[in-house]
């Protein structure tokens, strides 16, 4: 019976972490490091749901004397209990063990900052290579468009579907993103990226947009927020597999923004 109440009290409390964690990131503007826009008022209406039934199951957890003595009809004797030492030891084991796992998952969820992905998780995923920046059909929309209000997923989408020097002869940007380095010409190029969330973090896809400045790791750290303005140009280099890159005339550290993700 002892087990039987320990294992439901951990899970009730490791529910409770996990639901506090949710509505902490809501009330606190950070949800959306880890979920569409569009999924904030499920999520949080879901969240308070099972923050209910949580607090009801305190309700129905058996007493310390509820259920002892007998098992399926049949006396304490029939049944011999475990040796005490042996037995005391594992319910040792297991509370520790499921002590950790509480500290960590709040340790997790309540103590270490979220934050946003980074080129770790570029080098784990093609950068310019999902759905997003694939659309033909988008890129012909975006063909003949108002470009400033044009995002880094946009302009993306522009390199990756082969539009044409023309297309972008005297065309300006600004680009807001993270730096992370041209796998082909890291000393070159680097790319403003940022990640394209459909969902949720899990299903993030990095795009950017190919800058061209020969010693930039002198002046900007990888991962480091930058906001760049300046034209496009063909690429000078010949490492590099990008035809055509940006050519910044300013870049300026920034703050990450606080919607870090675009959709």
């Amino acid at each position: 019976m002892r087990d039987r109440l320990l294992t439901r009290w951990r899970g009730i409390l490791l529910s409770l972490v996990g639901i506090v964690a949710i509505i902490w990131l809501a009330v606190t503007g950070q949800l959306g490091l880890y979920i569409h826009p569009r999924y904030y008022e499920f999520t949080v209406v879901m969240a308070v749901l099972a923050g209910v039934v949580v607090l009801a199951a305190f309700s129905v957890v058996p007493g310390a004397g509820e259920g002892e003595g007998e098992h399926d009809g049949h006396a304490d004797h029939e049944h011999p209990p475990a040796a005490p030492g042996p037995r005391r030891r594992r319910d040792t084991v297991w509370a520790v063990a499921a002590g950790v796992v509480i500290a960590a998952t709040v340790g997790a969820l309540l103590i270490v900052p979220p934050s946003t992905l980074t080129t770790a998780t570029v080098d784990q995923r093609d950068l310019n290579a999902s759905a997003a920046v694939t659309d033909t059909g988008a890129t012909e929309t975006l063909v003949g468009s108002d470009t400033s209000g044009f995002t880094i997923k946009d302009w993306a989408s522009l390199l990756r579907q082969g539009a044409g020097e023309d297309y972008f002869a005297g065309k300006t940007a600004t680009l807001t993103g993270f730096v992370t380095p041209d796998p082909d010409a890291p000393e070159d190029v680097f790319y403003v990226a940022r990640f394209v969330v459909t969902c949720c973090a899990v299903d993030a896809q990095p795009v950017g947009v190919p800058v061209y400045l020969p010693g930039w790791k002198d002046s900007y750290a990888v991962d480091s927020w930058v906001e760049a303005s300046g034209t496009f140009g063909t690429n000078p280099g010949t490492a590099s597999a990008q035809a055509i890159v940006f050519e910044p005339a300013e870049i300026t550290p920034v703050d990450q923004p606080a919607e870090p993700y675009v959709y």
